[in-house]
């Protein structure tokens, strides 16, 4: 059987590989049998409490192996899984949780009852309770939470749990994933089970997987590059190691981790691997490591070489794509610049047409501007409960409207290059306006991140009185290094025209990260002085 449903990729796995590890976090470990069984009794349980097909069910658990079980479980009683942030304030976490409806939701028992609590007009139909991390079940008794409760260790005690063959198609919803918008407020991406196959299946013939790779999920799962370690390692039946929440910003540990796990392919953001590259000691500590991918943000030029000096001999791969995407371009990095300039996002993956419309609306050429739209089967179903933003950015065909299909409007400016690969130029909401003229932040955070003194920078625009908008420069110096105002104007100044030298260098211990591990742009933003009535 060919799969078109997300869970079907892991009872092929326990079908053809019912022994081999499937998951394992902190220790501990499912095969690929004992997954399935899990998931099924997941599954049975969740359609016993009345949690029908199209139901969402949130997911508010740290990683472990329990996460996984009962994600598949949700995708095999024909619901979404809504994973929430573990780390979020629980103002956030109910808004998501009460914005999607949940249905149900997994959880521990020393989370529950503070969501529930604050979920009182939105009560789900059942509450699953995974044990807390710590082991302790808590007593056992279950809780007074309002609703119905069952403990993950009964609802998956039954190892012949079969799995209840829910009917299903591919363009079904698999799974929400909410993001923050311009305004902060969360938006629930919605992309089905077709969406996220076609990704794991090109990933898998593009980048490749075996049964014998061990793939690490350093990513939350609230996270869209979740959904490449997951997938990818059931369509394999390979094994995947979750690296743990408290481990997944400290260099050392994750150099530990990579090492004692013997993980061979390694996907996260930049910043990730660049805390990584900071700890390694030298080339040829990974020996097993023969692939890293990573997306989400831009890689400054500098630290890339730095990352492919120490593991000479991995295969690169920068991938590209909004949430609302999954992935959409990619390229293999065979080379990397010798100056400050950017990596390309590289071209489309099969099976999906980009290209840039200028502002005019017409086809941007080689060397012209525009914004990227994405047409294929990755593409988004749309944004939970909001119908006008969808169809702000889910636009006809802007050449051919009478093909019918929608494409997404990425909202990223980009220049398509004589070789046919795309450069990435920033989001159009970074373009700012200063002193009369267009700046692109992007530009300005490559100039500052080719410092060699410098380990991580950000470009954050904030008012100015006369020039309507000011640079502020955010700058993270390596490691034992430090670096002046003065000297970082300085280099700005001999790559960019005088207009786009940041006006302030705040220099920083390091830079406040989402919990994606991107930079919080808004958090600095926020933290920064106006320079409204301020003469620069």
């Amino acid at each position: 059987m060919v799969a078109y449903l997300l869970h079907q990729l892991l009872t092929e796995a326990a079908a053809s590989s019912p022994n081999r590890e499937a998951v394992r976090c902190a220790g501990r470990s499912l095969s690929y049998r004992e997954l399935e069984a899990a998931s099924n009794g997941v599954a049975r349980t969740l359609m016993a409490a009345d949690v029908r097909p199209g139901d969402r069910v949130g997911i508010h658990v740290p990683k472990s192996v329990e996460a996984v079980a009962a994600i598949y479980g949700i995708l095999k009683a024909g619901a979404a899984y809504v994973p929430l942030d573990p780390q979020a304030p629980l103002s956030r976490l109910t808004t998501v949780a009460s914005d999607c409806r949940v249905a149900a939701v997994v959880t521990t028992r020393t989370r529950a009852a503070a969501l529930l609590d604050r979920l009182a007009e939105q009560t789900p139909r059942m509450v699953v309770l995974v044990d807390d991390a710590d082991g302790d079940a808590g007593g056992d008794g279950l809780p007074e939470l309002g609703c119905p409760a069952v403990l993950y260790t009964d609802a998956t005690s039954d190892p012949r749990a079969s799995d209840p063959a829910v009917p299903m198609i591919d363009m079904d919803l698999a799974y929400i994933l909410y993001t923050s918008g311009s305004t902060g407020a969360p938006k629930g991406v919605m992309l089905s089970h077709r969406n996220a196959l076609a990704f794991v299946k090109w990933s898998a013939r593009r980048i490749g997987v075996t049964e014998q790779d061990r793939i690490s999920n350093h990513a939350p799962l609230h996270f869209d590059l979740s959904v490449f370690d997951l997938f990818l390692a059931a369509l394999g039946r390979a094994s995947v190691v979750l690296v743990p929440e408290e481990e997944a910003f400290f260099g050392t540990s994750l150099v530990r981790f990579i090492s004692v796990e013997r993980i061979t392919i390694w996907y996260s953001v930049p910043s990730a691997l660049m805390l990584i590259t900071k700890a390694l000691p030298g080339p040829g500590a990974f020996p097993q490591l023969h692939t890293v991918v990573f997306a989400g943000e831009v890689y400054p030029t500098a630290r890339l070489r730095e990352l492919r000096s120490l593991l000479p001999g991995v295969a690169l791969w920068n991938l590209y794509g909004p949430t609302e995407t999954n992935v959409c371009t990619y390229l293999p990095v065979e080379r990397i610049p010798d100056d400050d300039r950017t990596l390309p996002i590289g071209r489309a993956c099969e099976n999906t047409e980009v290209f840039a419309v200028r502002d005019d609306g017409g086809r941007a050429g080689v060397g012209e501007v525009g914004e990227l739209f994405v047409r294929g089967p990755t593409v988004m179903k749309g944004y939970w409960g909001r119908p006008e933003a969808t169809a702000a950015v889910l636009a006809p065909h802007p050449l051919v409207p009478e093909l019918g299909d929608r494409m997404y409007r990425t909202g990223d400016l980009v220049r398509l290059r004589p070789d046919g690969d795309y450069d990435f130029l920033g989001r159009r909401d970074h373009q700012i306006k200063s002193r009369g003229y267009r700046v692109e932040l992007g530009d300005v955070e490559a100039a500052l991140n080719s410092h060699p003194a410098v380990a991580l920078a950000a470009a954050i625009a904030v008012p100015h009185e006369e020039w309507g908008t000011a640079i502020v420069a955010c700058v993270v110096p390596g490691e034992g290094g430090t670096v002046t105002e003065r000297q970082i104007r300085s280099h700005v100044a001999s790559r960019l025209p005088r207009y786009m030298v940041p006006a302030r260098v705040q220099v920083m211990s390091d830079l406040p990260k989402t919990s994606t591990g991107k930079v919080d742009r808004r958090r600095l933003q926020r933290s920064l002085p106006d320079l409204s009535d301020q003469r620069v």
